[in-house]
């Protein structure tokens, strides 16, 4: 039985607006490193904590949490698509696990899932299908959001399951730090839009899926002229996050409310709450010792993107 973390920012932009090749360059040796520590830990089993938007999940039923006894990736953003492997066995021992601790999940037996889980199966294990994955969504986007303390006694009430487990487990967790990229709000769109968020959107046709993202590149283009269309990365925010991840200090995140925390770095930072539930989940094990940080502010990405992991102490 052991433990190992990685939580990495994922970006849809990569390969459509690029930051200069050395900073390129630094992020592909960051992930590089990631992958091959990741290699030598050589996982059992993943427990994959990670958001969508409005992919998989939509207004018809928005669960604030979700675990996967199978899975499907859809491909956007040219990330990979196709099934997940899920153990449904051990997938719905969790989920009994995560409800007999008096956390609410959902299930789903056919979850469907973006670039927010594709991308660090891919970057971080060479693809989809590569190592047994229980997918756990966190909704990072759709009010009303769960708060820092739910997601954190999601994460602990899975790291508790998976100490039963004679397994190495890898946990990971895939979400941006500060950043708020277009994303469509229930209260603010037209009733074709509005319908696409209640559920029509689950399965759009290729030219509109084009047409949404091609709408995200040029918020991002736009974004690196002018700061100002959108809401303004927070580094100094970022930092402070990643030091109480980093010094066990998880519970402090409680108080911080969902509106105070889109005011100060923007409205897709919630997805920072699968970086706790993962750091939770961890702390089952025992004090933990954080490693290889990494951060920088990417504008081209709409996003501060960081990197982080960590291993018990003992």
């Amino acid at each position: 039985m052991s433990a190992y973390l990685q939580c990495l920012s994922h970006t849809p932009l990569v390969g459509h607006v690029d930051p200069l090749p050395a900073v390129l360059a630094e992020v592909d040796g960051v992930v590089g490193d990631a992958r091959q520590r990741i290699t030598q830990f050589d996982p059992e089993l993943v427990i994959l904590f990670a958001p969508d938007h409005y992919n998989g999940f939509f207004y018809d039923v928005m669960p604030s949490f979700c675990i996967g006894m199978a899975a499907h990736a859809i491909g956007d953003f040219g990330t990979a698509a196709g099934s997940l492997s899920v153990p449904r066995d051990l997938a719905e021992a969790c989920a009994t696990a995560v409800l007999d601790a008096g956390v609410d999940t959902a299930v789903s037996y056919c979850m469907q899932v973006d670039h927010g889980f594709a991308q660090p199966l891919e970057l971080l294990l060479g693809g989809l299908d590569r190592c047994p994955v229980i997918p756990v969504f966190v909704n990072s986007v759709a009010i009303p959001l769960p708060g820092f303390q739910r997601a954190r006694l999601l994460g602990e009430a899975i790291g508790t399951f998976a100490r039963t487990l004679n397994k190495r487990v890898l946990f990971l967790a895939s979400g941006g730090l500060s950043h708020q990229p277009p994303v469509p709000e229930l209260a603010k769109v037209d009733a074709r839009l509005a319908d696409r968020l209640m559920g029509s959107g689950r399965n759009l046709p290729a030219d509109e899926r084009e047409a949404r993202q091609q709408r995200v590149i040029l918020a991002a283009q736009r974004f690196i002229e002018d700061p100002s269309s959108l809401h303004p990365l927070n580094p100094e925010w970022d930092q402070q996050f990643l030091d109480i991840l980093a010094e066990g200090r998880l519970a402090e995140l409680d108080g911080l409310g969902n509106a105070e925390l889109s005011a100060l770095a923007g409205k897709s930072t919630h997805e920072v709450k699968t970086w706790v539930a993962a750091f939770a989940a961890l702390s089952a094990f025992g004090p933990y010792q954080a490693n290889d940080r990494y951060y920088r502010p990417i504008p081209e990405w709409i996003a501060g993107f960081g990197s982080l992991s960590a291993k018990p102490s003992v």
